[in-house]
C-alpha cells in the first residue's frame, strides 16, 4: 500500500471519529460545557438557580432577612442580559417561571424566598408582550400555587390558574414536573425559563430525565451562581443538557442607574388629611388597634401603557422607577420615620385575563423588593386572605384587620405596596372603624399617579391620621419606555 493511501486512509478513519465524538456531544446522554445562544427551532428549558441560604455565591444574600444582598441584585441585572444575548440570542422568551415565595421560608422568623421570582425580573422586562395591540417592554412572570402545594396558613386560590402556574420549593405533587412535561408535549418550539433555588432545579431536572428518559448526565453538586443549565429538545425528541457559565462578577454596591431619573413635584392628588381622636366627635379607638405605627401606602411600579394593557408584571419603565426608589424615598419622607419592614401581597395570587390568559400578580411585591434589598429589610407578604376584587368590602376588612390590628405590628413601620384601587376602601373602613359623627369623604386614587404616597399613622393610644402629603418624587413622564440596560 503507498503511502498517498495510507494518508487518505488515515484521513477518513480520523473524519470518522470525528464525526461520531460530534454525534455523541448532541445525543442524549451529553452535558457539554456549550457556546450560547440556543437553537430557536428546538424546545429550549432554561434553569437559572437562584440564591437561597443553602446555595449561593459570598455575598449574596442577607444570612438574617434571606432576601438579595446589592451584589445579587447587581448579579440578576447582569443575568438578564447575558440570559437575553447569549441564551436566547436576542429572541423573545416564551414563558418565565418562578418560585412561589411562600412555598420556601427561610431563617428562624420564616421569611418567604422573594429572592427567585426578584433574579428573573430584569430578564423579564428584556422581553416584549403584545396585549390588546400594545406592545410594552414587560412579560409576565408565573409564579401561581398549582393544587396541593398551598402552604398551610396561605390562602388556596379559587380558581387555581393552570395558566399562570409557577413552582413549589419541594415538589412532593410532581407539579414542577408536570409543568415541564406540558411544555415539552406541546411540541413548540421556544425559549422557556425557569427561577428557583437549587434543590428545586436540581430534582426538576432529574424529573425531566427520568420521565422522558432522555439519560442525560445531570450535575451532582452546586456550581455556582453564574451556571446555567439548559435542557435543549430537537424536532425528533432527542435531548441534550447544555451547561453555560455566565461568567459575571457583580460589584457589592447597589446598583446605578445608566441615566438619572427625573424628579417632580407632588400633582397629582387633590390633598386630604383625616384623623380620628378617641373622645372627639364620637370616636371610639377600636379595641385591639396597633399603636406607634405608621404604614406607607405606595402603588405599584408603572404598568399600563394604554388602558387596556395588562400583564401581572410591570413594564420597563416601572423597573426604573423601583430601582431608584432607595434613592427618591428617603428625601421623599421628609424626616418622617423611615420603614422598618416592608410588605407586599403575594405574587403568587392570579386572576384570569382572558379564557386562555391568567397571569400572577407580581409587580407590587417587585415593586418594594430593590428598596428592601438596598436596606436589608425584613419582607413579607400578606398571603393568608384572597386579594379579592377592589369593591368588596370583605377585602378591606381583612386587609385593615391584618395591618392594623392584633399588635402584632404595633412599634414598626411599613412600606406597604398594593394596587392603587384596593386603598380607597381600605383608609375607608379603616376610618369608618372608629365610628363618630364626622363622615368619611370620597377617596379616589387616579389611574395615572404612580408616585402620591398615602401614610396611615396610629399613635401611642391608636388614634388615627391618614393623608396623602407625600410623594415619590419621580417624574413619571420622563421613564424611559425600556428597562434599564446593565
Amino acid at each position: 500500500m503507498n503511502i498517498k493511501r495510507i494518508s487518505l486512509l488515515r484521513s477518513l478513519l480520523f473524519l470518522v471519529l470525528a464525526l461520531m465524538l460530534l454525534a455523541g456531544c448532541s445525543g442524549s446522554d451529553a452535558s457539554p460545557e456549550a457556546a450560547a445562544p440556543l437553537f430557536a427551532d428546538n424546545i429550549n428549558l432554561i434553569f437559572v438557580v437562584s440564591p437561597d441560604l443553602a446555595h449561593h455565591a459570598e455575598g449574596d444574600i442577607h444570612p438574617d432577612t434571606a432576601n438579595l444582598t446589592p451584589q445579587g441584585l447587581q448579579r440578576s441585572l447582569l443575568m438578564a442580559t447575558y440570559l437575553k444575548t447569549h441564551v436566547l440570542g436576542k429572541k423573545n422568551v416564551t414563558g418565565i417561571y418562578a418560585l412561589a415565595p411562600m412555598t420556601h421560608l427561610q431563617t428562624a422568623n420564616h421569611y418567604p424566598d422573594m429572592a427567585a421570582i426578584g433574579y428573573i425580573q430584569q430578564f423579564a422586562l428584556l422581553n416584549q408582550i403584545t396585549i390588546n395591540g400594545t406592545t410594552a417592554n414587560s412579560y409576565p412572570i408565573n409564579a401561581a400555587y398549582a393544587p396541593g402545594d398551598v402552604p398551610l396558613g396561605v390562602v388556596e386560590p379559587n380558581p387555581y390558574r393552570p395558566g399562570a402556574r409557577g413552582l413549589t420549593f419541594n415538589d412532593v405533587n410532581g407539579n414542577n414536573a408536570a409543568l415541564a412535561t406540558r411544555i415539552i408535549d406541546a411540541n413548540v418550539p421556544g425559549f422557556h425559563v425557569f427561577s428557583a433555588p437549587r434543590e428545586t432545579i436540581s430534582a426538576l431536572l432529574a424529573d425531566i430525565n427520568k420521565l422522558h428518559n432522555y439519560n442525560l448526565n445531570l450535575p451532582a453538586t452546586y456550581s455556582g451562581p453564574n451556571t446555567v443549565y439548559a435542557i435543549s429538545i430537537e424536532a425528533s425528541g432527542r435531548a441534550r443538557l447544555v451547561t453555560l457559565d455566565s461568567k459575571l462578577n457583580p460589584p457589592a454596591t447597589y446598583p446605578v442607574l445608566p441615566l438619572p431619573v427625573a424628579a417632580a413635584s407632588c400633582t397629582q392628588q387633590t390633598y386630604f388629611s383625616i384623623t380620628r381622636t378617641g373622645g372627639v366627635n364620637g370616636v371610639v379607638v377600636p379595641a385591639g388597634m396597633n399603636t406607634n405605627q405608621t404604614v406607607y401606602l405606595i402603588r405599584h411600579a408603572d404598568a399600563h401603557p394604554t388602558s387596556n394593557f395588562e400583564d401581572g408584571n410591570f413594564v420597563g419603565a416601572g423597573q426604573w422607577r423601583a430601582l431608584s426608589l432607595p434613592d427618591f424615598l428617603p428625601d421623599a419622607l421628609r424626616g418622617q420615620p423611615s420603614p422598618t419592614m416592608v410588605y407586599s401581597i403575594d405574587p403568587a395570587q392570579s386572576f384570569a385575563l382572558a379564557a386562555d390568559f391568567s397571569v400572577s400578580y407580581v409587580r407590587p411585591s417587585l415593586t418594594v423588593l430593590p428598596y428592601a434589598i438596598a436596606n436589608n429589610l425584613p419582607y413579607e407578604l400578606i398571603a393568608s386572605f384572597y386579594i379579592g376584587e377592589a369593591t368588596d368590602p370583605a377585602v378591606a376588612k381583612a386587609t385593615s384587620d391584618f395591618l392594623f390590628t392584633g399588635d402584632n405590628l404595633s412599634n414598626q413601620t411599613i412600606l406597604m405596596a398594593w394596587e392603587r384601587e384596593h386603598y380607597p376602601p381600605l383608609v375607608t373602613y379603616l376610618i369608618q372603624s372608629y365610628g363618630g359623627t364626622v363622615p368619611v369623604p370620597p377617596l379616589h386614587w387616579p389611574q395615572d399617579d404612580y408616585d402620591t404616597l398615602w401614610t396611615v399613622t396610629l399613635d401611642a393610644r391608636g388614634n388615627l391620621t391618614v393623608n396623602n402629603a407625600l410623594c415619590e418624587g419621580i417624574d413619571s413622564a420622563s421613564l424611559p419606555s425600556t428597562a434599564p440596560q446593565f
